[in-house]
C-alpha cells in the first residue's frame, strides 16, 4: 500500500476549507506586490537587458521549482511546507535549517511590503507617518488571519482579483504608447555585473509562491488542489511579469520608471510613475491607479502573513521552537500565537526603516529553501518509493536539478554583492544550528 503522511493529532489540526480557486487567489496574491513595487530597482542595477536576463533565469527557476514543490505539497500536505519535506527526507538537522530559512522568507517579507503600503497610503494621508500606517495594517491583517483562514482566503481572492485586473488595465493603458526603441535605450549600463545585481529584484517578481504549500493542511483534497493551485498561479504570474516589464519600460525607457526626476533617488513605485508619463502626475487616472496598486501590495502582505503564521506554527509543532508557538486558537482553529509572534518581529523590522535589506534577507531564505526542498524531493523519491504521490513533477529529474543549480547560482551571486547581509543571514543559521545541537544534547543527557 502507498504510504500516506501521518495526520496531526485532533487538537493540532487546522480546518480543511480551501478550494482550488482560493489557492489560486493565495498563490498569486502572495507574489503580486512584486509587480507593483521593488522590481524596478533592478533596472537601476542592470538596465533593461540586465534585468531581462536576470528575470529570464528567475522565470526558469520558479517554473521548475513550482512544479517540483507541488509534488512535495501533494504527498506531504502539512503546514510547515519545506520544513516538513526536509525533516522527512533529509533528517532533523536539515529540517531545522530549511525551517529557519523559511522563517526568514515569511518574517522579513511582510514588513517590507508593509513599508511600501505605508508609502502608498502616505500619498493620501500625508499627516500620518509611514511606519504608523504600516503598523496599523500589520495589526489589522494579523487579526483577520487569527479570525479564520476561510475568511482570510476570501478576502485575499477579492484583493488579488483587483490587483490582477490592475495589471491588465495598466497594459491596456500602456501598449498604445509603447515604442520598441525605448526597450533598447541604454540596455545594460553596468555590464554583466549589473545583471547579477538585478537578481534579487527579479526574484522579487515571484518570491512568495512557495507559501502556497503552507496551507496544504487546510486544503480540500490537497492531492488535486495543490497541483491546480501551483500550476495556475505560476502561469498567471509569468504572464503578469512579462506584461508589467514590457509595458512599463516601453513607455519612455527604463529610467522613467526608476527615477521620479533627473538626479532623484530611485523610487519603488514604477507603475504609478509610468501612468504619470501617460496621463500626468495629477490626473484622476494616476490617483486611481495608485489605489489599485495599493490592492496589489495588500494582497501580498495579507497572503504572506497567512503563510508566515503556518511556517512558525510548524516550527514549534515539530519541537524546533517553544511549544506555545504551536498552540491553535480554541475557537478559530488558527495558529494565533505564531501570528502574533511574527507580527511583533515585523513591527520591530518596520521601525528599522531598512526595506531593501528586508527584501534581500527574504531572498536569502527563499533561495536556500528552494535548493533544500529539491534535495528533499530526491531523498523522498529514493527513501520512500511507496509514498502516495497524487502528482509527480514532469521531466524528473531534470526540473529539480535545474532548480538546484539556478537557486545556488543566484544565492552565490546575491551573497557576493551583499556581503554584510549574507554574513548576518548565514550567521543566524549557524547560531541556530549550534543552539539546536546544545538543546538536543541536553535532552539526551536528561533522558
Amino acid at each position: 500500500m502507498p504510504e500516506k503522511a501521518a495526520p496531526a493529532p485532533p487538537e493540532e489540526q487546522l480546518n480543511r476549507v480551501l478550494s482550488p480557486l482560493m489557492l489560486w487567489g493565495l498563490g498569486v496574491g502572495y507574489v503580486i506586490s512584486g509587480m507593483y513595487f521593488g522590481w524596478n530597482l533592478g533596472l537601476e542595477q542592470g538596465g533593461t537587458l540586465g534585468l531581462a536576463l536576470a528575470t529570464g533565469i528567475v522565470i526558469i527557476l520558479y517554473v521548475t521549482f513550482s512544479l517540483g514543490y507541488a509534488e512535495l505539497a501533494c504527498c506531504i500536505p502539512k503546514a510547515g511546507g519545506a520544513l516538513d519535506y526536509a525533516l522527512k527526507g533529509l533528517g532533523r538537522e536539515m529540517g531545522f535549517i530549511c525551517g529557519l530559512a523559511q522563517i526568514f522568507v515569511f518574517v522579513f517579507g511582510p514588513p517590507a511590503i508593509a513599508a511600501a503600503i505605508g508609502a502608498y497610503m502616505h500619498i493620501f494621508l500625508p499627516a500620518v507617518p509611514i511606519p504608523a500606517i504600516a503598523i496599523i495594517f500589520f495589526m489589522l491583517f494579523t487579526s483577520l488571519n487569527i479570525y479564520g483562514v476561510k475568511a482570510a482566503a476570501m478576502v485575499e481572492l477579492c484583493i488579488t482579483t483587483t490587483a490582477v485586473a490592475g495589471i491588465i488595465l495598466f497594459s491596456f493603458l500602456s501598449f498604445p504608447h509603447l515604442k520598441p526603441d525605448n526597450l533598447l535605450r541604454n540596455p545594460m549600463p553596468n555590464g554583466f555585473e549589473g545583471m547579477f545585481g538585478a537578481l534579487p529584484f527579479a526574484i522579487w517578481f515571484f518570491l512568495g509562491i512557495e507559501g502556497l504549500a503552507n496551507v496544504a493542511e487546510e486544503t480540500i483534497n490537497p492531492g488535486r488542489s495543490m497541483r491546480i493551485g501551483f500550476g495556475s498561479s505560476i502561469t498567471t504570474l509569468v504572464l503578469l511579469c512579462l506584461l508589467t516589464f514590457v509595458a512599463s519600460v516601453g513607455i519612455d525607457g527604463w529610467e522613467a520608471v526608476v527615477y521620479p526626476a533627473a538626479g532623484a533617488e530611485a523610487s519603488d513605485s514604477p507603475l504609478p510613475m509610468a501612468v504619470a508619463r501617460i496621463s500626468g502626475a495629477n490626473s484622476p487616472m494616476h490617483y486611481i491607479f495608485t489605489l489599485i496598486g495599493l490592492s496589489g501590495l495588500v494582497a501580498s502582505f495579507h497572503g504572506t502573513i497567512l503563510a508566515s503564521g503556518r511556517s512558525t506554527f510548524e516550527f514549534g509543532r515539530v519541537g524546533y521552537a517553544p511549544a506555545w508557538l504551536a498552540e491553535i486558537h480554541p475557537r478559530f482553529r488558527t495558529p494565533a500565537n505564531a501570528l502574533i509572534a511574527n507580527t511583533t518581529i515585523g513591527i520591530v523590522a518596520i521601525l528599522t526603516g531598512k526595506t531593501g535589506d528586508m527584501i534581500i534577507l527574504s531572498c536569502f531564505g527563499a533561495l536556500s529553501l528552494y535548493s533544500i526542498s529539491m534535495f528533499s524531493l530526491f531523498a523522498l523519491r529514493r527513501g520512500y518509493p511507496q509514498m502516495e504521490r497524487p502528482y509527480r513533477v514532469p521531466f524528473y529529474p531534470y526540473f529539480p536539478v535545474i532548480t538546484i543549480v539556478l537557486a545556488l547560482f543566484c544565492l552565490v551571486a546575491v551573497s557576493t554583492l551583499n556581503g554584510g547581509l549574507a554574513l548576518f543571514y548565514f550567521g543566524c543559521l549557524a547560531a541556530g544550528y549550534v543552539v539546536l545541537q546544545l538543546v538536543t544534547r541536553r535532552k539526551a543527557l536528561v533522558h
